[in-house]
């Protein structure tokens, strides 16, 4: 049964942050049908333009944003100031990438015309959005879609409600009206009927493997909407020999705790050669030991907030005893101080002599320690899983990298990086159960707008040589 009323809370206090009616799917739907063949037959410049406006408009609201999403993600203040910059910087990497990803091309010859490229967009976008980055990751859809011509609907999570409100609030204060960039209160059957509608032209999801295959499925004899998943990953980080132990130990912190773990490109498993585990893992328990998780606003800023509510904190800790029943071994325990608010400590667990590790996203402060032999059982064992968004590999020499480069399966490889942080000015996907070979980012003008092909000629002019029986 669908819901009435959306309620969104704060993570970090359990407080109501805010509420709205669901909307009706249909008229939203109509709505954007009827604004899309005004805004597809602005000039291109003037689309640029209202989202440059829109840009302006979030600089002019970036603290409240800032605020707004820490209070409901409960991500700390300082990262959620870095989420807003983002939203910012979107748009000027956005028309770079138009300009590169769909140019004109035309080709002249005096007998047949003229051959052209050019783009079309491809009518009305939905835009699905996650949670863990409730501005940024839909704003990532949304700017390239309207840019190329399309117009949105957008339904943000409904945990992280308030915050969409005020991003479309900006496209809405820039020019860009309610009908072109449409801001839609629902849950998850709201978000099905919209897949499903007949009136939608594609699908831009952001969020968990299980909900992208959903919407696959659901698509699947629809080959005319164009669907771009970004789903999740077990993503490995690896370390081999490197004399840099402090600073690898920070890299596996920063990969798999920033944000509680809840980034779709979060180390979940640490993949140590034997040489380097005990040094590694002794030193990664020392810094974790000094990690400070608190409420967003706190003083001295914390690391960590809390995870998104109640519900995925107490999986999390099932999940935590259920690899401490299935022959884990603690590094560091996994606990909740306060049974009522999702606030846990960062945890981490060897799951070596686990004979079945489950091949899962566990979205949250949760780290695997994998110890191996070798370089190559280190690459393998980055391998086995079916998602394949990121890879991070720590240590080893340029040639230890190509290696690692060609062989390891992910739509991200760096070297002595994070697994997370990526570039905007980069494509950003995955393959397997992270997404659908429609990379976002940089990429995503690729599948906001088509490709058009055209002969064309000032005047008609043609002959038939062959196979005319004489007059």
């Amino acid at each position: 049964m669908s819901q009435t009323e959306i309620i969104s809370f704060q993570p970090a206090t359990g407080e109501e942050l805010w509420r709205g009616k669901v909307d009706d799917v249909d008229e939203a739907v109509d709505r954007a049908r009827r604004a899309w063949p005004a805004w597809a037959a602005q000039p291109l410049a003037y689309r640029i333009e209202a989202c440059r406006r829109f840009a302006n408009e979030v600089r002019k609201v970036s603290d409240k944003m800032a605020q707004l999403i820490s209070k409901e993600t409960g991500k700390p203040l300082w990262e959620a100031h870095t989420e807003v910059e983002a939203v910012i910087n979107k748009v000027d990497i956005s028309v770079t990438a138009y300009a590169e990803r769909t140019g004109q091309k035309k080709l002249n010859s005096a007998l047949q015309g003229n051959a052209a490229v050019r783009h079309k967009p491809h009518g009305v976008m939905v835009v699905l959005g996650p949670y863990n980055f409730p501005a940024h990751l839909p704003n990532g859809h949304i700017i390239p879609a309207l840019i190329a011509g399309n117009v949105v609907i957008f339904k943000p999570s409904e945990k992280t409600p308030a915050v969409g409100q005020l991003l479309m609030e900006c496209f809405n204060k820039a020019g860009i009206s309610a009908a072109v960039a449409q801001f839609f209160v629902g849950g998850p059957e709201e978000g099905k009927a919209l897949v499903s509608h007949n009136g939608i032209d594609g699908v831009l999801f952001t969020g968990s493997a299980q909900a992208g295959i959903a919407i696959n499925k659901k698509l699947a004899n629809n080959p005319g909407k164009i669907v771009a998943l970004e789903m999740g990953g077990n993503n490995p980080i690896v370390v081999i020999d490197t004399p840099k132990v402090t600073d690898a130990a920070t890299l596996i912190v920063q990969s798999a705790f920033t944000s509680a773990g809840q980034r779709c490109t979060a180390a979940r498993r640490l993949i140590v050669t034997e040489s380097m585990y005990d040094s590694i893992i002794d030193e990664v328990k020392n810094l974790v030991s000094r990690v400070i998780v608190g409420e967003p606003f706190a003083e001295p800023a914390p690391f960590m907030g809390p995870v998104i509510d109640n519900a995925a904190a107490e999986q999390l800790v099932e999940s935590f005893l259920y690899f401490l029943s299935n022959g884990g071994k603690a590094i560091r325990h996994m606990r909740r101080p306060d049974d009522n608010l999702p606030f846990l400590s960062p945890a981490i667990i060897d799951t070596t002599d686990m004979p079945d590790r489950p091949d899962v996203e566990l979205f949250g402060p949760l780290l695997q320690v994998i110890k191996v032999k070798d370089f190559d059982s280190a690459i393998a064992e980055a391998n086995r899983t079916r998602f394949g968004l990121s890879a991070s590999l720590i240590g080893g020499s340029p040639q230890d990298y190509n290696r690692f480069w060609a062989n390891v399966r992910a739509g991200i490889v760096n070297w002595n990086r994070p697994t997370n942080g990526a570039s905007s000015n980069a494509p950003f996907g995955g393959l397997g159960l992270s997404g659908n070979h429609r990379p976002a980012a940089y990429y995503a003008a690729d599948y906001c707008a088509y490709p058009v092909a055209s002969t064309e000629m000032d005047q008609p002019r043609a002959t038939i040589g062959v196979g005319l029986s004489q007059d």
